[in-house]
């Protein structure tokens, strides 16, 4: 990354201007052309450096749900669980720790049904238990990440 890439993380962690060009108005905003910018973001998304560009949304206002879960993937067999667990498109994000509970990830569904659905996926899929915490209380932490 050069520092105009790292400009631009820095930068659009903002948000995007709710408009007919977001994009144009961000390059603008980063000193940049809308062609540019856009190379750039395609390129940082195709190398890995972004997964995605896109809006967060509180998922329970409009009928979804998620949940935190973790399990416990034996160490020989953790880069399998760990494939089988990322495939499914309704798990968002995927940590290891180092814990008896050694893979934790997000699972986003569209309707809090499917939340159990999802889980007994994972399990019969893995051969592991899938311990759900779902959200207790709602924090607001505005994470940004300096590039």
């Amino acid at each position: 990354m050069d520092p105009i890439d790292r400009a631009i993380i820095n930068g659009l962690q903002e948000g995007l201007a709710v408009c007919e060009r977001p994009y144009l108005e961000a390059a603008l905003r980063l000193g940049l052309d809308e062609d540019e910018l856009i190379a750039r973001l395609t390129r940082m998304l195709a190398e890995g450096v972004l997964t995605r560009i896109g809006p967060l949304y509180q998922i329970e206002r409009i009928g979804g749900a998620f949940t935190l879960a973790a399990l416990h993937a034996p160490l020989a067999d953790f880069e399998r669980v760990a494939q089988q667990v990322n495939a499914l498109p309704q798990v968002a994000h995927n940590y290891a720790r180092e814990h008896d509970l050694n893979m934790w990830f997000v699972i986003a569904t569209e309707t809090p049904a499917e939340i159990a659905s999802v889980i007994d996926t994972i399990e019969q899929q893995t051969g592991c238990s899938v311990f759900n915490f779902p959200k207790s209380r709602e924090y607001f932490v505005e994470l940004k990440l300096k590039a």
